[in-house]
């Protein structure tokens, strides 16, 4: 009877609130990187220059492999699998900092930077929201990710990939509300 009243109570509580999305939940998720935008990390991949940029230079830019966060050393197997995937095309026919890597072997090291923020911002109605009857959750933000392949200290091949402008929109509805498994409320309600 006692946990019958304590949900009566939430559950009470909860109507007063029903309009209250200043009550619902945020996040951010950020890989960290001396970048504030997607645009600026790519324009400065942009200023390496294939056999001509140096590894100190890179890392005067914001590509450090070993300070930077969210840096992943692609091992020698796995550049090849990358960069040339297809057996079937011709060595000469890939760009020539790839085909320098493949050539170099082990000589041949390969970065992925991966920078961005990711904001999440639950909207709608406070009480469907929190009884997980009905979820809006709003995510903005920006994912970079950009490869860099380097031979003795120098950078042979660059590319960039990611989202520059991330705008996505999750909305979950749960027809019997507390009583399905799939929020933090369900957990509290059904203990």
């Amino acid at each position: 009877m006692k946990q019958l009243c304590v949900r009566v109570l939430i559950l009470v509580t909860a109507l007063g609130l029903a309009g209250c999305t200043a009550l619902l939940p945020s996040s951010s998720a950020v890989s960290p990187s001396s970048f504030d935008s997607f645009e600026a990390a790519q324009a400065a991949l942009e200023k390496t220059i294939p056999y001509k940029t140096t590894l100190e230079e890179l890392k005067a830019l914001g590509f450090d492999p070993q300070a930077s966060a969210n840096v992943t050393v692609i091992p020698y197997p796995e550049i090849i699998s990358r960069l040339a995937p297809y057996s079937g095309v011709a060595l000469d026919a890939l760009d020539p900092g790839v085909r320098d890597c493949i050539l170099a072997q082990t000589q041949c090291k390969a970065y992925v930077y991966r920078f961005g923020r990711v904001d999440r911002q639950r909207d709608g109605n406070f009480f469907l929201d929190f009884f997980n009857i009905k979820r809006d959750v709003q995510m903005n933000g920006w994912r970079f990710e950009g490869l860099v392949v380097v031979r003795n200290g120098i950078v042979l091949f660059r590319n960039s990939a990611g989202e520059s402008k991330l705008n996505t929109f999750e909305k979950t509805t749960n027809p019997l509300g507390p009583f399905q498994r799939s929020g933090e409320s369900s957990d509290l309600l059904l203990r």
